[in-house]
């Protein structure tokens, strides 16, 4: 059963803009299968999986351009980057929006050769896997801390217990494991992560340690929702600092996590630089840290980091189904003091603290007052432009009800985003 995907509409869109299409995103989250669900009868579909196809393709680009004339679907296009100056060429020529539509699984040299070669012409968009959204037919939102629409919002979405949440989490999100639950959890992910080291990290990125990469890997998924430190990580996986932040950029290309930068201003003067991570399939990290069941996972040392980056991996893909760049942070300065993510829109940001708990207290909202600073007149004297606005914190927990904490910061249940 085809699942409807929120980025079908920004799909079409993207194509009436752009003469090229780029859909990126992990393997198997149904890139190809939501573009043949949109493809046009006269469209032609190729895939570069084909060995024949793709050495036609690397070594005699412009005849495969003769064979697969516009419009055209080409599926795992980093098989055979040669193709993008020939597309290049092709769109100059013919001045069409939406000529070809373009998937590729791993991105780790494909964003940089589609970034030079199709420069101005390509549109590109990531799709990860399903969201709740998509899961149960509500209408996808970019998450805002707006009152009226999280209202609204409420009152259409069907609430879920902390069990349903964790088994949400430990099923994970890709379409194969949602659409049927008869299909082996732990054996499809240990065939996903077959495929995804000989084929993305041995053909792609020349790893020379298939398995130590997989180690790294399970290092990783243990620091979900944790700030990177490469050092700890390098230690953990056996391997060089410089390695293990070559390895977490092969990662986060393939979209296998994420990063989340530090919210920087000049007045937040003791703020950490480094990154935040966050796995993107809850259940891939479950499967690779070998936790048996959902209520095992719950009731784990680890269930409140899974729970954050749950939250997070749900925020992230509301933008991205949007076609919109996440503006996603979080804050942590030198002192220990945290906001787990920080939303930054229209010269106002909005804390939010997630928390596992039904009724976190004012405990939870401790920190949002680190953001004081931002917001008051004689913090920049002489350089006003620089005052950023504070706005509605929320607690994004397990609470049934969307309810004010005081004037300024909501209680926000987690199965609302």
């Amino acid at each position: 059963m085809y699942i409807k995907r929120a980025l079908e509409e920004t799909v079409l869109k993207t194509s009436r803009t752009f003469p090229v299409v780029l859909v990126t995103g992990p393997r198997q989250v149904g890139k190809t299968t939501m573009l043949k669900k949109l493809m046009e009868p006269e469209r032609k579909y190729v895939t570069l999986d084909d060995p024949d196809v793709r050495y036609l393709a690397k070594t005699d680009p412009a005849l495969f351009m003769q064979r697969y004339t516009p419009p055209v679907l080409i599926d795992e296009i980093q098989y055979a980057t040669e193709l993008l100056p020939y597309i290049k060429m092709s769109v100059d020529s013919s001045g069409h929006m939406g000529d070809y539509w373009l998937t590729g699984s791993q991105v780790f040299r494909l964003m940089q050769n589609a970034s030079e070669s199709l420069a101005g012409r390509v549109g590109i968009l990531s799709l990860l896997g399903l969201s709740d959204a998509e899961l149960n037919n509500y209408p996808n939102e970019p998450f805002t801390a707006d009152k009226d629409r999280l209202c609204q919002r409420y009152n259409a979405v069907k609430p879920r217990g902390l069990n349903d949440i964790y088994q949400r989490i430990f099923r994970g999100s890709m379409p194969a494991l949602c659409n049927n639950a008869e299909i082996d959890r732990e054996t499809y992910y240990k065939s996903y992560i077959d495929t995804y080291l000989q084929r993305d990290i041995r053909d792609l990125t020349q790893v020379a340690d298939e398995m130590q990469f997989y180690n790294f890997m399970i290092v990783v998924a243990a620091h979900t929702s944790k700030p990177v430190i490469y050092e700890e990580l390098a230690a953990a996986a056996g391997i060089s600092a410089p390695t293990a932040k070559k390895w977490l950029s092969i990662l986060v290309s393939s979209h296998i996590v994420a990063l989340v930068q530090p919210y920087a201003n000049n007045v937040l003067k003791r703020v950490v630089k480094m990154p935040l991570m966050h796995f993107l399939d809850t259940g891939l990290a479950a499967h690779l840290l070998k936790w048996g069941s959902a209520e095992t996972l719950e009731l784990g040392a680890m269930a409140g980091a899974f729970f954050e980056t749950y939250v997070f991996s749900e925020i992230y893909k509301s933008y991205l189904n949007a076609g919109k760049e996440p503006p996603i942070y979080y804050y942590r300065d030198n002192t220990q003091k945290e906001i787990d993510l920080l939303l930054y829109q229209n010269n106002t940001v909005y804390p939010i603290e997630v928390k596992k708990a039904a009724s976190p207290g004012k405990v939870a909202i401790k920190n949002f007052s680190v953001l004081a600073p931002l917001e008051k007149n004689d913090t920049f004297p002489g350089i006003a432009s620089l005052k950023v606005n504070v706005g509605m914190g929320s607690v994004i927990c397990m609470n049934e009800n969307l309810l004010p904490l005081d004037d300024k910061n909501w209680y926000v249940p987690v199965w609302l985003i």
